[in-house]
């Protein structure tokens, strides 16, 4: 199931909120690091905060595991106000990106640890334990000490450590930040399922964009104490709402204009940095002549030698540098107005029927449906 899927699925079968975040203030002395955020969240998301460093990300997410008290609002989870209830209360556990695990316990030991301090039978401890260890596939290593383990080994002991407990809620703070790229990508994996099978509610803070992508069912994009923009990740990928959302996902091209017509199912840019009139199949809210944005990912560009027979969405230009990456190769164009555009081309052949090199002339075009038109 996609991370948009599951989204969906939740959104529609839970009636009400399982963590409601309700107009929540943090201030440390003048600095306002969340400021007046609203949020709910379902069961059983795997729900992203995505942002960059002094975002308040971490902040909120402090604020939901108890370690912060808000300066204004509430926090409910499972009907339940926050309030007052200190940290070791709430049946919520937290999973550090050092992962934090003990380094003279072997991996049962650092799994048990939390049972064994809540004087949990021994026999109740041991078939919890191996229950884990199943989960995160660490049967071969469950003698092994920290030092012995590889990253996405010690990763899985937290994780297993974090949810044998049973709580409600799991936070997770950059919990794949340590992990080389190829661990990283397939510990994502790793993780979705195990949220699946558990149907544990996650709440992940991270800054990595390509993560909380693969990563989430809904997710939210938060700038100096705000979200941005909330939703599924194709729709934050694919529909930003302002311009922040458009440049911090991803890459994009933005060409700055002005309408020129405005009408119910279409509106015409003009854009002296595009060097050509922009068409979107879909008319928006604006003031005759305002200036506008208009963002377009890169994979979305076509790029051709010949110039093609409408004017509009065609901007010339010359290959100016080529990045090959195997699976795909990345052009900078610069345009007659001087402006550089950067595009995408997959290499599904091992050989191109159109062949780019530097220096080349070329047109760049696209679809009306292709960009969106960002006032803000």
């Amino acid at each position: 199931m996609s991370p948009a899927e599951r989204g969906q699925q939740v959104t529609l079968e839970e009636r009400q909120p399982f963590i409601e975040i309700k107009n929540v203030t943090k201030k440390f002395g003048d600095f306002v690091a969340v400021d007046d955020l609203s949020l709910d969240i379902y069961q059983s998301e795997l729900f992203c905060l995505l942002g960059g460093s002094g975002s308040g990300k971490s902040t909120l997410l402090r604020m939901l595991a108890g370690f912060e008290n808000p300066t204004h609002g509430q926090i409910v989870i499972d009907g339940v106000d926050m309030t007052d209830i200190p940290p070791w209360k709430r049946s919520i556990n937290m999973m550090f990106q050092s992962y934090a695990l003990f380094p003279h316990l072997t991996v049962e030991s650092n799994i048990a640890f939390g049972l064994k301090r809540e004087g949990v039978a021994a026999r109740e401890i041991k078939a919890r334990v191996q229950d884990m260890i199943d989960l995160v596939q660490l049967n071969k290593f469950a003698k092994r000490k920290p030092a012995q383990l590889s990253g996405g080994q010690r990763q899985r002991v937290a994780l297993a450590r974090a949810l044998i407990k049973r709580p409600k809620v799991l936070l997770l703070d950059e919990p794949l930040g340590a992990l080389d790229k190829k661990l990283r990508e397939e510990t994502q994996f790793e993780l979705i399922n195990i949220q699946e099978s558990l149907g544990v509610t996650f709440v992940v803070v991270t800054h990595d964009q390509e993560e909380a992508m693969t990563l989430a069912s809904r997710m939210a994009v938060m700038h100096e104490g705000e979200i941005q923009q909330l939703g599924l990740p194709h729709e934050v990928y694919e529909f930003p709402t302002n311009r922040f959302v458009a440049e911090f996902i991803g890459s994009v091209n933005m060409f700055e204009g002005h309408v020129v017509e405005d009408e119910p199912d279409y509106v015409m840019i003009a854009s002296k940095e595009a060097g050509s009139h922009l068409y979107v199949s879909h008319g928006i809210s604006c003031s005759p002549n305002q200036n506008v944005s208009v963002a377009i990912r890169p994979e979305k560009i076509l790029m051709s030698h010949n110039k093609p027979e409408h004017d509009y969405n065609c901007c010339p230009g010359v290959v100016e540098d080529i990045a090959y990456m195997g699976n795909m190769s990345v052009f900078k164009i610069r345009l007659d107005s001087g402006k550089t555009v950067r595009i995408t081309r997959f290499n599904r052949e091992r050989s191109e029927d159109e062949y780019f090199t530097w220096h080349d002339k070329v047109f760049l075009t696209w679809g009306p449906t292709s960009c969106v038109v960002l006032t803000s």
